[in-house]
């Protein structure tokens, strides 16, 4: 009896070291925002440019939609904001690698994308569109290009590229870095076509008239997320509580008519040649 009660207080003893080491364990891993206000610093993920959410100015200042709503974040958190530039490829392995906390890039929720990552709920919804050469007076549709002999542009990486390869059977698909390389094909009549979001391919439109059209019908609807490490929970609660309160806010209208709804932004971007 005096054996088993032994045997029965080692494994308590055992099994609450083992516990209290867990305990340790958990407290030891913060959540991102946690480490952001140590920090005081929030450092942002951006693709290459993804207009009108990210961009650079011809002072190489980032602004946009996407910008605005970043430094809201920032000042709700008090803390400096700092911004890091990838391929869109290269976002997620960022993220993945601590080197920065958020992705914020246009970046749709998606199933394989959260096995990954964990979203914030969308704080913008959009959908894929078909941009086309200016001289194109015959497609309607994606389908009208979807034939041996026609050649593609896709932005690697993006949802636009992922639908491409998804739904064209026929057509010649190829990978550009990014949107503005791809579009600037097509308006060179290089490519026959490109599937990008419709919001950017509607400004790229408004910046290069003479060289490219839209097909806006849309071929998909897709919401866009905030990215942050995988089950980062307490994280996502924050982000989400902001959102509830920033989403059609004074700032969020003013932000949103000033970069979707007015064109007179324009300006104050480089515009590449053609």
């Amino acid at each position: 009896m005096k054996k088993a009660l032994l045997i029965l207080a080692l494994f308590i003893l055992v099994a609450t070291g083992c516990s209290q080491a867990a305990n340790t364990t958990v407290q030891q891993e913060q959540s991102t925002i946690q480490k952001v206000l140590e920090r005081k610093k929030l450092i942002v993920g951006f693709g290459l440019g993804d207009m009108p959410f990210h961009m650079k100015n011809k002072k190489e200042e980032w602004i946009g939609y996407e910008v605005d709503l970043a430094n809201a974040m920032a000042k709700a958190l008090n803390v400096d904001l700092e911004f890091k530039q990838y391929d869109f490829s290269a976002l997620i392995p960022a993220l993945q690698n601590g080197n920065i906390d958020l992705i914020i890039s246009a970046l749709t929720i998606r199933g394989d994308r959260a096995l990954a990552v964990s979203f914030s709920d969308p704080y913008y919804s959009t959908g894929q569109a078909l941009l086309i050469p200016k001289t194109d007076n015959v497609t309607k549709s994606w389908q009208d290009l979807d034939k041996p002999g026609k050649v593609i542009a896709v932005s690697q990486g993006s949802t636009g590229a992922l639908l491409t390869k998804e739904i064209m059977k026929h057509a010649e698909i190829k990978d550009f870095d990014d949107l503005t390389n791809a579009a600037m094909a097509v308006g060179q009549g290089r490519m026959d076509g490109l599937i990008f979001d419709e919001t950017a391919l509607r400004i790229y439109e408004l910046m290069y008239p003479d060289n490219v059209k839209g097909i806006y019908d849309l071929i998909s609807s897709e919401n866009l997320g905030i990215a942050v490490k995988k089950n980062d929970l307490d994280s996502i609660l924050w982000l989400n509580a902001f959102l509830s309160s920033y989403k059609n806010s004074p700032d969020d209208i003013a932000s949103h008519n000033k970069w979707f709804e007015s064109n007179e932004w324009l300006g104050e971007v480089p515009q590449t040649k053609q």
